[in-house]
């Protein structure tokens, strides 16, 4: 500035840098247009594993952009990246966006616990893996993940293991009203029929340690290398995944594999919720008393889905099944 007289200026001539603390800062942020679409493979410690583009040959480590706060992101979750997407060695892309999920299955610890556990996004299917022996099955765990996948949009499917040491009919017999999909292997076959269930699909596996999950997911992906574990001689297994991982698929899709769990909490779902994917009782339900469980009497004696079966709308085992699974979510032993 030309030197100028002391006596000609006013406030408008005096410029102040404001401090840190009262500098003005804009509530705009960039839209990244431009960001990268990516999978996310894998978690640890606040770094992500994605995918870009869903391929698994263009893998690279995220981490969460600070404008996104806490914002939860899972594995099977579609993100926007920025930043160096090469993939090359010692490089980190931001995760600038969180698409909006398609399904999610959720769990808690417990029916009483309030803090909701994703365990995957955007998964199309869940095969629900249980052993026909050793660990013997347990349909109070197949009704819980039943439910999760009917509150979450994702398809349930039966895969039960071990048909070499037990026959499935029995168990099959029990599911069948509510025409759930079932795949029956055996550790010393191959399965066609579940690589085609699998084939261009986000699929997710779940089940107890010890039913021979981490096996079939070996011979699914050659190179996954996870640990296969061992029945404890009181029945229950040993925790051998210990994070939810997305491991591609030679034929194409994706499957995630879960961590063993020994309870499924539904402290998140509705009544309501499980009614709603049987669509013969959906409409039935909305005439139910506020706050009716549907289990029909005693507990619910007002409830207005056995009026569907007695007008021949839905048969009658479909109900029982819808019942099994409510009273299941409610922790009633059946």
């Amino acid at each position: 500035m030309a030197r100028r007289d002391w006596r000609t200026l006013d406030e408008t001539d005096v410029r102040v840098r404001p401090g840190k603390g009262t500098r003005p800062r804009s509530k705009r942020r960039p839209a990244h247009a431009d960001a990268s679409s990516a999978m996310v493979t894998g978690v640890d410690r606040g770094r992500w594993t994605c995918a870009v583009d869903h391929e698994p040959d263009r893998v690279v480590t995220a981490m969460r952009a600070r404008e996104l706060g806490r914002t939860p992101i899972v594995v099977g979750d579609t993100v926007g990246l920025v930043g160096d997407v090469s993939g090359k060695a010692d490089t980190l892309a931001r995760i600038v966006r969180v698409d909006e999920r398609s399904s999610v299955l959720r769990r808690t610890a417990d029916d009483t616990d309030p803090y909701e556990r994703v365990v995957v996004a955007n998964a199309q299917q869940l095969l629900i893996v249980t052993a026909l022996a050793d660990p013997p099955p347990r349909t109070g765990f197949i009704d819980r993940c039943l439910v999760a996948c009917y509150a979450g949009g994702l398809q349930p499917v039966l895969c039960l293991t071990k048909a070499d040491l037990a026959g499935p009919e029995d168990l099959l017999a029990q599911y069948a009203d509510l025409d759930v999909p079932a795949i029956v292997t055996r550790h010393d076959e191959d399965s066609s029929e579940l690589i085609e269930c699998l084939r261009d699909r986000v699929s997710a596996l779940v089940g107890h340690s010890g039913v021979g999950k981490s096996t079939l997911v070996n011979r699914l992906v050659p190179d996954a290398h996870l640990a296969t574990g061992v029945v404890s001689a009181v029945g229950k297994g040993r925790h051998t995944s210990v994070s939810a991982v997305a491991l591609p698929l030679p034929q194409g899709g994706w499957v995630v594999d879960t961590p063993g769990i020994r309870s499924f909490g539904l402290a998140h779902v509705t009544a309501d919720d499980i009614v709603l994917s049987f669509p013969e009782f959906a409409a039935a339900a909305e005439e139910c008393p506020s706050g009716c469980g549907h289990l029909g009497p005693p507990e619910d004696p007002d409830c207005a889905l056995d009026e569907v079966v007695k007008s021949g709308a839905a048969g009658e085992g479909r109900l029982e099944s819808l019942r099994r699974l409510l009273s299941s979510r409610a922790g009633i032993e059946s």
